[in-house]
């Protein structure tokens, strides 16, 4: 084989610069963190549950967590599901006045949530150094918290992006894999606020 015919064999210059889903390495990456996070949360679980294993009144030396504001946290975060599928579908359109659109609209949501999780923390009942208890609590919602404004500050940057430049393909596809981290961060959300809230109501 001559080396012209080797470099017609290897030119991969028609190949795309960027691809959605597992095809590319962001979404590796962004699967990746995902995973060593699931298991940070599982950890933290893991320290709640072995906690309550050591005591006998549950919870101890304090009130349970009220239920409204995590409640309602709860539901912001599931109906911030709706515009985030949105939001990821017109990203993977490569539409950018939706991606955008959809970007405003999600961050209107992650601005929900992080007002109401101040609530939250003044309604847990219990410091995070009162007892291991209150350091679980705080530590659960304390790490959820940290990945809600990990979130919230990639949005900002997609959105102003958006709006300001500079816009290329692949950025499309950070929307997309922040659109997946979003899911990552509601549904990691729901075992959460069954320990924090239900836990201490039915154990």
């Amino acid at each position: 084989m001559s080396r012209r015919e080797a470099d017609e064999v290897i030119d991969v210059s028609a190949l795309p610069t960027y691809v959605y889903g597992h095809r590319g390495i962001i979404w590796w990456g962004t699967a990746g963190m995902i995973a060593i996070e699931s298991t940070v949360f599982a950890l933290a679980g893991f320290t709640y549950f072995y906690v309550r294993s050591r005591v006998d009144q549950w919870p101890p030396s304090a009130d349970a967590p009220d239920l409204l504001w995590g409640t309602l946290a709860l539901a912001i975060a599931l109906l911030s599901l709706i515009p985030n599928q949105w939001t990821k579908k017109a990203a993977e359109e490569e539409n950018r006045a939706k991606a955008r659109l959809g970007l405003f609209i999600c961050l209107g949501f992650a601005i929900g949530l992080l007002v109401v999780r101040v609530f939250e923390f003044s309604a847990l009942n219990v410091r995070w150094d009162t007892n291991a208890y209150g350091s679980a609590v705080w530590m659960l919602l304390g790490l959820h918290t940290a990945h809600l404004l990990t979130d919230f500050y990639d949005s900002v940057v997609l959105t102003a992006l958006t709006v300001t430049g500079p816009w290329e393909g692949k950025r499309f596809v950070d929307v997309s894999e922040n659109a997946m981290y979003w899911y990552f961060v509601v549904i990691a959300w729901v075992p959460i606020y069954g320990m924090i809230y239900l836990a201490p109501r039915l154990l």
